[in-house]
């Protein structure tokens, strides 16, 4: 059963490469997935012929999430899942880009695309043209940055808490109160070097 479903997944990506050989840019079958990869300016002509053609009929869109890969010089992965209610499979596609280069929405194809498009904006940056509303959806007023990408300090650059005295949020620099802490890392197998804390009680 899995071989045949891994057959049917592979003549789909090569006939959706023979169909649109000028977008499709790689084909991959793993795990009993199968991911295609196109060319950014044509994202939006291979998601209409994964929706419509009678062979893909791809109606259901699933997710679309980025991935940041900053050693590269297009360093960000833009990932959309679809479904096929009527042949009970799934496709993944994908479409590298920059962080300037703008990718176009997939609102047009897919309305459900709205929100996704919008937290990719907002945790990565990526840019979608013709999107109705980009705007950021799950970080806060005023916030900087992108959280989501490598290069965003863990800590964040802002903290906000309550004021009870102004009686208002406060946006602050992030502070670590908590002195810094030492560890050896040594091997318990080995033990330490110096006598922890309770250990005088076994003698």
């Amino acid at each position: 059963m899995a071989g045949e479903t891994d057959t049917s997944l592979q003549d789909l990506g090569d006939a959706l490469k023979a169909a649109i050989p000028r977008a499709v840019t790689g084909v991959k079958l793993a795990h009993g997935e199968l991911t295609v990869t196109v060319k950014s300016e044509a994202i939006v002509d291979v998601l209409t012929h994964l929706r419509d053609a009678p062979d893909c009929l791809f109606k259901g869109f699933t997710d679309l999430c980025g991935v940041d890969y900053p050693s590269r010089q297009k360093r960000f992965d833009v990932v959309y899942h679809l479904l096929s209610p009527k042949y009970n499979r799934r496709i993944r596609v994908k479409v590298e880009v920059d962080e300037r280069t703008p990718v176009a929405s997939a609102i047009g194809v897919y309305p459900a695309a709205n929100w996704f498009e919008r937290e990719a904006y907002d945790l990565y940056g990526i840019l979608f043209t013709g999107h109705p509303d980009l705007r950021r959806i799950l970080t806060d007023y005023g916030f900087e940055g992108h959280p989501l990408r490598k290069d965003f300090p863990l800590t964040g650059f802002v903290e906000v808490r309550w004021d009870n005295e102004e009686k208002r949020v406060v946006y602050e620099p992030v502070r670590l109160p908590q002195e810094f802490r030492d560890f050896d890392f040594l091997s318990p197998w080995e033990g330490t070097e110096y006598v922890l804390p309770g250990d005088e009680k076994a003698k």
